[in-house]
């Protein structure tokens, strides 16, 4: 028996092999399947943003989701955003879960507003909620990535009280 993060890379090689996106053949089922991935993908990920909200923000953010829109190029995208204030003052984006399929891709990828693609293979809700790891670790490379690019001061849990580490150093 596969991992959830497994079992999705082995829908997403056997799609790559098959030409299919699970049981869709053409652009515009791909699509159909997309919209309904995203339905299944919105309570997970918004569980994830808010575990991320309540541990690094002290619940200071807000979670808002785009929902399913068209891009510029053709292509579909559904995003998840933390935002807060201390992000919103330094200019930084976000933390995201995007969901989005590119007019030329093959297949829809997740991935962050700083993190790389992850195939997107969800169509039932058990395979949306096999991908709470995958869209744990996403958030949590874009917070690192945001903290990188401006200072750990944008997590309030940083500094509205002392954290204290699980283990000491010796």
């Amino acid at each position: 028996m596969c991992t959830p993060m497994n079992e999705a890379l082995l829908r997403h090689f056997s799609d790559l092999r098959d030409g299919t996106h699970g049981p869709a053949v053409s652009r515009e089922e791909k699509e159909r399947v997309f919209i309904t991935a995203v339905q299944y993908l919105d309570p997970v990920a918004r569980a994830v943003l808010d575990e991320a909200n309540a541990d690094l923000l002290l619940g200071t953010g807000d979670v808002v989701a785009s929902g399913v829109t068209r891009s510029q190029e053709g292509g579909l995208n559904a995003m998840w955003s933390l935002t807060w204030r201390e992000q919103r003052q330094s200019g930084v984006q976000p933390i995201a879960i995007v969901a989005h399929y590119g007019m030329d891709f093959h297949h829809p990828h997740l991935r962050g507003n700083t993190v790389g693609d992850w195939p997107l293979n969800v169509f039932t809700e058990t395979d949306a909620e096999a991908q709470i790891n995958t869209l744990r670790t996403i958030a949590a490379g874009d917070a690192h990535n945001l903290v990188f690019q401006d200072t750990y001061r944008l997590m309030p849990a940083t500094t509205k009280h002392h954290h204290q580490p699980a283990h000491k150093p010796a």
